[in-house]
């Protein structure tokens, strides 16, 4: 696997860390990282995403949803009564888990859903009035021109 040194561009840039960082995370991501529990991630609007995990077994007491530091996290411990089953065959996992979302600047989590042994969070982007683009009228005539003074040098 290649790897990429990024020095010169924490040398170079200001304010561009978060970027760094994501792509050092994204490049140093290796394949052996766990699939559990499944997910998916929608676009459901132009500014709003959903993400869909699949918890079937734990009921919402057991699951965690929290955001710190642009990051959603999502959490899950079975509370298992001490050997109060036995199994023949065990095919669903309800083992513990954590799975961490990395999110952008502006999206926000907007609410969580759990039915059907899927768990729902909504997120939404939500750009401030400042970062929206706005038009600029254009006046048919250039602003008169104001006489400037002249003085001698010396």
């Amino acid at each position: 696997m290649r790897t990429f040194d990024f020095a010169p561009l924490h040398r170079a840039t200001i304010g561009f860390d978060q970027i760094a960082d994501l792509m050092d995370r994204a490049l140093s991501a290796d394949g052996s990282q766990s699939s559990y529990p499944p997910y998916n991630i929608e676009k459901t609007a132009a500014d709003a995403y959903r993400i869909s995990i699949a918890v079937a077994g734990f009921s919402e007491s057991e699951l965690n949803v929290e955001v710190k530091e642009n990051a959603l996290i999502i959490a899950a411990q079975k509370a298992e009564p001490d050997g109060a089953r036995s199994f023949l065959h065990r095919g669903i996992a309800t083992r513990a888990f954590e799975r961490r979302f990395t999110l952008a600047d502006h999206i926000r989590v907007t609410g969580a859903s759990h039915a059907d042994g899927m768990l729902h969070i909504e997120l939404h982007r939500e750009v401030p009035e400042a970062l929206k683009p706005r038009r600029i009228a254009i006046n048919g005539q250039l602003p008169e021109t104001a006489e400037i003074e002249t003085k001698p040098v010396n």
